[in-house]
C-alpha cells in the first residue's frame, strides 16, 4: 500500500512562502472556489490588522490582500481555542474599515471586506462545518428584504445591500466529514489531512500539489515546518491542560463555597461532609475561617 503524500499546511503557505514567493495561483484558486468567482489578487497589504504586534492581544491576522474586484480579504487560520473569537473578527473587520476610510473619502468608496476564518476548535454549536455570514434588513412588519433603489444599484453595482456590507466565512476543519461534495471541499480536505488526492479539481490544488509537497522542500525548510507543527502541538496540549485544571479547581472551589453555606444555615457536618466530599477536619477549618 503506497504511503500517503504530506503536503504543508496552508497556514504554513501563509505565513512562510507567500511573502517570499509572492506566488499568488495556490490561495487564488481556494479563495475562487470558496467565493465562486475568479479571485485576482493584486497584492499583499501591510495593515495595523495584520501587524505582529504582542501588545495587541485582540486581534492576530495572518493575511490581508487586495482583490482585483477592490475587495479587501482578510484570512485568519487559528488553532487554539477562543470563546470571544466571533468578537474578534468582528473587530478585525471594523479596525481595516476605520483604516482605509481616508479623509474627504465619501462613504460610497468604503470597499468591501469580506474575512475568511479557517479554525481547527469546535467554534459554536453548529453542526456545519461552512458558514456564511452576511447582513440583511428585514421588515418587522411586512418581512420584506430591503434592497436597494435603482440609484443605488448604479452606484454599487449590485441589487442586494448584503453585497456591499462585510461578509463572513467561517470553515470549521475539524467538523468537515472528509466526504468531497464539490470543489471547495477538496481544498477542505487538503486544509484538514494535508493531503491532495488523485483526481482533485479544484482550482490551485494542482499548483499546490507541485510546490507544497514536504518531499520536496529543502533539509532546511522540512526542519523548520516540523518545528512549527511540533509548536501547535505543544501549545494545543498546553491549553488542554492549563484548561482542566482550571476546571477542576473551579469545581473545588464551587465545592468550598457550596459547603459554607450550608453550614451557615446550620446543615448538620455529617450531612455537609457526605454531601461535598470534605472530611470533617477540613469543615471544621472551614468553619473557624469564614464562619
Amino acid at each position: 500500500m503506497a504511503l500517503k503524500r504530506r503536503f504543508v499546511s496552508l497556514d504554513w503557505v501563509i505565513k512562510q512562502i507567500l511573502k517570499k514567493r509572492m506566488d499568488f495561483e495556490i490561495l487564488e484558486g481556494f479563495l475562487s472556489e470558496l467565493l465562486m468567482q475568479d479571485i485576482h489578487i493584486k497584492g499583499l497589504l501591510e495593515s495595523e490588522t495584520n501587524k505582529k504586534d504582542s501588545n495587541d492581544k485582540h486581534n492576530k491576522v495572518d493575511l490581508l490582500v487586495e482583490s482585483g474586484n477592490n475587495e479587501y480579504i482578510i484570512i485568519e487560520v487559528q488553532y487554539d481555542t477562543e470563546m470571544d473569537f466571533l468578537q474578534r473578527i468582528l473587530y478585525g473587520v471594523a479596525k481595516l474599515l476605520t483604516e482605509t476610510l481616508e479623509a474627504g473619502m465619501q462613504y460610497g468608496e468604503i470597499k468591501k471586506i469580506i474575512s475568511i476564518s479557517i479554525v481547527y476548535f469546535d467554534m459554536g454549536a453548529g453542526d456545519d462545518y461552512l458558514y456564511k455570514g452576511t447582513t440583511t434588513f428585514i421588515g418587522l412588519n411586512k418581512h420584506d428584504v430591503l434592497k436597494l433603489n435603482s440609484i443605488q444599484q448604479e452606484l454599487y453595482k449590485t441589487e442586494k445591500i448584503s453585497d456591499i456590507y462585510p461578509e463572513y466565512y467561517l470553515i470549521k476543519v475539524n467538523k468537515f466529514d472528509n466526504i468531497t461534495r464539490n470543489r471547495i471541499d477538496e481544498w477542505i480536505y487538503f486544509l484538514k489531512n494535508e493531503e491532495i488526492k488523485d483526481g482533485f479539481m479544484a482550482k490551485g490544488l494542482m499548483k499546490a500539489k507541485e510546490e507544497l509537497d514536504i518531499l520536496k522542500l529543502s533539509p532546511a525548510e522540512r526542519q523548520e515546518y516540523e518545528d512549527y507543527q511540533e509548536s501547535l502541538h505543544y501549545n494545543a496540549s498546553m491549553f488542554h491542560s492549563s484548561y482542566g485544571t482550571g476546571l477542576i479547581e473551579g469545581k473545588k472551589e464551587g465545592k468550598r463555597e457550596t459547603a459554607i453555606e450550608l453550614l451557615k444555615r446550620g446543615v448538620d457536618i455529617d450531612i455537609v461532609s457526605a454531601a461535598t466530599g470534605f472530611e470533617k477536619e477540613d469543615l471544621i477549618q472551614l468553619t473557624q475561617s469564614d464562619l
